[in-house]
């Protein structure tokens, strides 16, 4: 037993003695141990929560809806702008880029960005809660749960050993993905007579689905090219993302050409 506790002391401070020394010291960084917490914290409220609704009545957050989805807007709007313009001063390449661990400013900046999204997939777990707040249990799938938990940890490992280089492109693509969704669950979240404007809803997800394809084709193609940045990083995108293509493949089948089938 002591052997084993021994083991896990010994991998816990390989992880933490290797990151990048820039973002040690950011919060939920350093260590990989409080992101286990959370999403364990995470499971658990998975779990228990809709025990504890399940004779209560669902609570109204029109409110809260309101300023987390538009606030969610504006935080995924400023990530899109960081990523865009220091991505573009640094002359970044969208084919292939390796990470500058400098202390420049723009490579700072960067990482700083990098630290934004991992933090803002910790925000995103409020989804979860506000959906089992409001009795939505069916929302409670296990694409929603795989696509927000383990997410975590991807953008930790992000954000401690390679914080820019390639990273920069998924955060890109996902903030302006972002900025369209939180969008339109913000109109939703105003009333049902905004319904008749939310027509693109199925659109929406056609644009998660194309994101994913681009996700797979620039770390695929990182994988089979000479790019100096870590084949494991790309190869854990590639093996997660193509588990969410075919979630989203199938929720897109069931809800829009499936339903239309049996119209």
């Amino acid at each position: 037993m002591a052997s084993a506790w021994q083991s896990v002391v010994s991998v816990h401070q390989s992880l933490v003695d290797n990151g990048d020394k820039r973002t040690d010291q950011w919060l939920l960084v350093y260590s990989p141990v409080p992101v286990a917490l959370i999403f364990l914290t995470y499971l658990f409220v998975v779990w228990a929560g809709p025990r504890l609704m399940k004779h209560r009545e669902p609570l109204d957050l029109k409110g809260v809806l309101i300023v987390y989805n538009f606030g969610m807007v504006g935080l995924s709007g400023y990530m899109f702008y960081e990523f865009l313009v220091t991505s573009w001063l640094s002359n970044y390449s969208y084919l292939c880029q390796p990470v500058d661990y400098s202390s420049s400013p723009l490579a700072v900046r960067m990482a700083k960005a990098c630290w934004w999204f991992f933090f803002s997939k910790v925000i995103e777990l409020s989804d979860t809660l506000f959906f089992i707040l409001r009795k939505k249990n069916s929302q409670l799938t296990f694409l929603h749960i795989y696509h927000h938990g383990p997410l975590m940890f991807n953008w930790w490992a992000g954000i401690k050993y390679v914080a820019g280089g390639q990273s920069f492109f998924i955060g890109l693509v996902n903030t302006f993905v972002h900025i369209v969704m939180y969008s339109y669950y913000g109109l939703a979240a105003i009333g049902p007579h905004m319904q008749k404007y939310l027509w693109w809803k199925r659109y929406l997800t056609s644009l998660q689905l194309l994101q994913f394809l681009l996700f797979l084709l620039h770390s695929g193609y990182n994988l089979f090219t000479d790019c100096d940045f870590p084949d494991a990083m790309n190869a854990a995108v590639v093996g997660y993302v193509l588990i969410l293509t075919v979630l989203f493949s199938n929720f897109y089948y069931q809800s829009y050409l499936n339903k239309k089938k049996q119209k």
